[in-house]
């Protein structure tokens, strides 16, 4: 009989938006038992599912499996990385970018048995100024919006559009002078994101061409622009469009160099941090080993409650878009609007 694999769960009680007190019953009734041996832990405070990550990589476990969203996912992923202990992912976070890029199963029975299939890859992640991502990094209108998101008293995909849609209004692009391979600009940007996966989360494709197995970081640089291109930006990062956008330049690099005019807010999978003017961004190819989805069809796409809002949403404005004059003077009418719609 083969030997059973040891797996820790590491279970973040408050992120997301998902009661968990269900979850080890779930566990138990789900994994199978004749392939693996497993424990639960849950956390305690910011860092402590790295600290337990480190101890059971440190004693050969040979799955971590983070239940929870991308800053759980994070702080698990980065105590793995560069060794034989692979992670695996239940989601129940807010947003989950990093599981539905790799098309894992939003329902946690159906997650279990991913687990139980076990088909391990070796995938990229990021670092940016030294700080592991697997999902996204950036600076700019995201990472001020991270940070904003993490002083919220409440959580989930309402309360990041609710900051998207009464910050975007007031906030004042930075110069940026950014240097890669081939690549070498200065100018003013929104935001500079750098992908490893394609998503930010619930569907929300920053960078729709993003791949974890390439040995490469897909840039966004989004130019300055007004709110009368809000409503169009936001749809074609919910189609999977964004990078035809006029507003966006994209590229791919391994390394990436970026100074901009004062130190200010960094993020890397959604937490942020304080970070010097000058920040290095690369791609370590094949760093960490993370179950993926054998079952996963990529044809299909997962369906999304804020994408279908959005949708109705811009729907609704498509008369107001049609002229010009009338659009710049009701502007703050559609953000009362919108935010209202998200309140429903």
């Amino acid at each position: 009989m083969a030997t059973k694999k040891n797996i820790v769960f590491i279970m973040n009680p408050i992120s997301g938006t998902v009661k968990k007190a269900g979850i080890p019953g779930l566990v138990e009734k789900y994994l199978d038992k004749d392939k693996f041996s497993y424990t639960i832990q849950c956390t305690q405070y910011a860092g402590h599912a790295t600290e337990i990550a480190e101890k059971a990589k440190d004693e050969h476990v040979d799955i971590v499996v983070a239940i929870g969203g991308d800053g759980t996912i994070n702080e698990v992923g980065r105590a793995l990385i560069q060794s034989d202990t692979a992670m695996g992912i239940i989601p129940c976070g807010s947003g989950n970018g990093l599981a539905r890029h790799l098309m894992l199963p939003m329902d946690m029975k159906k997650a279990i048995k991913v687990i139980n299939e076990c088909e391990i890859h070796k995938l990229d992640y990021g670092l940016i100024d030294g700080h592991p991502f697997f999902c996204t990094c950036g600076m700019g209108f995201d990472a001020y919006i991270s940070m904003k998101f993490a002083q919220a008293g409440k959580r989930g995909p309402v309360t990041y559009l609710e900051n998207i849609l009464k910050e975007g209004v007031k906030y004042e692009p930075e110069k940026y002078c950014v240097k890669s391979e081939e690549y070498n600009t200065e100018q003013r940007a929104f935001l500079i994101s750098c992908a490893n996966a394609s998503q930010y989360g619930n569907n929300a494709y920053i960078a729709p061409q993003a791949s974890m197995s390439d040995g490469l970081l897909d840039v966004i640089i989004m130019d300055p622009f007004d709110m009368l291109d809000a409503p169009q930006i936001s749809i074609d990062m919910f189609n999977k469009t964004l990078n035809k956008n006029t507003k966006i330049k994209t590229f791919k690099s391994k390394h990436l160099d970026i100074q901009r005019e004062k130190p200010g807010y960094i993020h890397y999978d959604g937490d942020p941090i304080m970070a010097p003017a000058n920040i290095t961004i690369h791609v370590v190819s094949k760093g960490i080993n993370i179950i993926v989805n054998p079952f996963a069809d990529k044809t299909k796409r997962q369906p999304n409650v804020v994408q279908n809002a959005f949708c109705e949403i811009f729907n609704d404005l498509s008369a107001v878009r049609t002229d010009i004059s009338k659009q710049t003077r009701h502007i703050q009418s559609i953000n009362n609007y919108l935010l209202k719609k998200l309140n429903k």
